[in-house]
C-alpha cells in the first residue's frame, strides 16, 4: 500500500563547489513513506493476523552533497519488549534497519537521523510492525448454496478511514474452484465510487473487482453467482479463496510513523 506520500523538497541552486548554477534547475529531495499491509480476516470480518512492512524512500537531486537531518516521531518505540504499559497512541515498531549512510548518534534520544544522501532513489530505512492496528478496510464474505451445483458469494468491503481519505486503484481478487463453469457478478455500489467493474476471468477461474476510487466511510458489496461442473461439496467450498485486496491510499499510513522534518544539517550557500 502506497501511503503518506510526504514530499519534502529542499530547494537550492548550488553546484558541488557551492557556486551558483542554472536558476531554472531546482535541487530537490523527496520523501515517501510506503507501507505494505498483510492482513488475514476470518469469515466474520475479524482480524486473525496482521503485519505492516514499511520503508521510507527518498529521491535526491541535491548538488553539493549536504548533510541532512531527518526526524521521526519523538515518542517512537523500537521493540515491543521496550514498550511501557501506557504506550497507547505511540508508534511501536518490531524492528528497523537503516541505510549504510545513516549516522545514528542522535537517534536513541532524539529519533533523528543524520546522513549524506546518495544520488537518485534509495531507502533510508525499513521497518516492520505486527499486532493490532486499525486496518483501512474490513471485509465480510459469505457463501450460500443456491442449488446442487450452484452457490452465491457475497463480499462486503467497508472503508474504515475518515471521509477525507480514499482508496485508489482498489482491486479485490476472488479465486474460485477449478470446477467453476460460469460466474456472474452484480455490484451493489454506493455513490461517489470511481469506475467500479467486476468480471469473471474464466481462464484463471477467478473474479476481479476493481474501483478507481473508494471513498472513506463507505462500503461496497459484490454478489457472485457461481455455477459448477459438478455437485457442490464442503471440500469445494473450503477451496474458494483466499480473497486478496490491493490498493493505494494517498497521504495516509496505517502505522502513524511520520517525518517531523527534513533539514540541511549545516548552513550551506544556496540552500534554505
Amino acid at each position: 500500500a502506497s501511503a503518506n506520500a510526504v514530499h519534502k523538497p529542499v530547494i537550492g541552486s548550488v553546484n558541488d563547489k557551492g557556486k551558483s548554477v542554472n536558476q531554472n534547475q531546482k535541487n530537490e529531495i523527496f520523501v515517501d513513506i510506503l507501507e505494505r499491509l498483510n492482513v488475514i480476516f476470518n469469515s466474520s470480518g475479524y482480524i486473525v493476523n496482521s503485519t505492516i512492512d514499511g520503508c521510507i524512500q527518498m529521491k535526491s537531486y541535491l548538488a553539493g552533497n549536504p548533510e541532512l537531518r531527518l526526524a521521526l516521531n519523538e515518542d517512537l518505540i523500537i521493540g515491543k519488549e521496550k514498550a511501557p504499559a501506557n504506550a497507547y497512541g505511540r508508534v511501536v515498531l518490531d524492528d528497523v534497519s537503516f541505510h549504510d549512510c545513516v549516522n545514528l548518534t542522535e537517534f536513541e534520544h532524539g529519533r533523528t537521523l543524520s546522513f549524506y544522501p546518495p544520488d537518485g532513489e534509495f531507502v533510508i530505512l525499513n521497518y516492520r510492525l505486527t499486532g493490532d492496528y486499525r486496518t483501512p478496510f474490513r471485509m465480510f464474505p459469505a457463501v450460500e448454496e443456491t442449488g446442487p451445483r450452484s452457490f452465491e458469494i457475497t463480499i462486503t468491503v467497508r472503508v474504515e478511514m475518515e471521509s477525507s481519505h480514499f482508496g485508489a486503484n482498489v482491486v479485490v481478487e476472488l479465486p474460485l474452484h477449478h470446477c467453476t463453469s460460469t460466474a456472474t457478478c452484480n455490484m451493489l455500489s454506493s455513490k461517489n465510487v470511481g469506475s467500479p467493474a467486476a468480471e469473471f476471468v474464466a481462464a484463471d477461474k477467478k473474479v476481479l473487482w476493481s474501483m478507481k476510487k473508494f471513498p472513506g466511510e463507505t462500503e461496497q458489496t459484490l454478489k457472485v453467482k457461481v455455477s459448477l461442473e459438478k455437485a457442490c461439496t464442503s471440500q469445494i467450498r473450503r477451496e474458494i479463496g483466499p480473497i486478496n485486496m490491493n490498493f493505494e491510499i494517498p497521504m495516509f499510513n496505517v502505522s502513524n510513523l511520520n517525518v517531523r522534518y527534513l533539514r540541511i544539517a549545516e548552513n550551506m550557500p544556496g540552500y534554505s
